[in-house]
């Protein structure tokens, strides 16, 4: 029996607001031809529709509420709209919260008749991927979740501070995608809603390779992978957009 297909794309790799020619938040998960979108910042759709002409994915995740993470799901939800009105509603996971931001963006057509909104808390499963969520350090409500599928984990993070939560999010986990917003050593302010380089790969000790991303805008990315290095054994790899992971 052959092996499903298996991939992971970056549609965006930015934390806050885009550098020119990027993208914030937004990952394309494929398993044997489904398509599920983890979180959809400013411009990450115009990404995601090179891979995916008139958005035709078949679930979207939204971690937590923030623009950096949600904005574009409204700009699908345009696409949706006038390109595939007769096409049925695609599944979107999240928190409340952001559909009340999308509704504020658009609310005409609600954004719940072009997607089929689920509280991504009570979820378990999505496709072929059974899901796990952990409630992890930030600003606002912002759920990490595990996918899992036949000889494949992916975790992420979406946006978080250091934790122990995180690090459980990592275990056994065949691709970690954890936030490394800051670089340098740890800031010393308390409550920590964001993380470092170093904070993201001491976190990531049980996985088996790790993807940085959610960098500040005008980071040099190279720096935090080598910070990143220093305590992870594994595989280290900078988010950058368009890159394609095999899986």
């Amino acid at each position: 029996m052959s092996q499903p297909a298996r991939s992971l794309t970056v549609l965006g790799s930015c934390g806050a607001w885009p550098e020119p020619g990027r993208a914030c938040a937004g990952f394309l998960l494929e398993y044997d031809g489904f398509k599920v979108v983890l979180d959809l910042g400013y411009a990450a759709l115009p990404q995601l529709l090179k891979h995916c002409p008139e958005g035709a994915v078949d679930a979207v995740i939204v971690t937590h509420q923030h623009p950096d993470h949600c904005v574009d799901v409204s700009a699908l939800a345009r696409v949706r709209y006038y390109l595939a009105r007769e096409a049925p509603p695609i599944p979107l996971y999240c928190p409340p919260g952001v559909l009340d931001v999308l509704r504020t963006l658009e609310p005409r057509p609600d954004p719940a008749t072009v997607f089929e909104v689920r509280d991504l808390a009570e979820a378990t499963e999505i496709g072929p991927f059974r899901l796990e969520i952990a409630l992890l350090p930030h600003y606002v409500t912002n759920l990490g979740v595990r996918l899992i599928a036949p000889e494949l984990t992916v975790a992420y993070t979406g946006d978080s501070g250091p934790g122990p939560e995180v690090a459980a999010l990592a275990v056994g986990a065949d691709l970690f995608i954890c936030d490394a917003t800051l670089q340098g050593p740890s800031p010393e302010t308390t409550p920590r809603y964001v993380m470092t380089a170093i904070e993201a790969a001491t976190a990531a000790t049980g996985a088996a390779r790790l993807l940085l991303t959610h960098f500040w805008p005008g980071s040099d990315r190279t720096v935090s992978v080598v910070e990143a290095r220093q305590v992870f054994a594994g595989e280290v790899i900078a988010a950058e957009e368009g890159l394609v992971l095999s899986l």
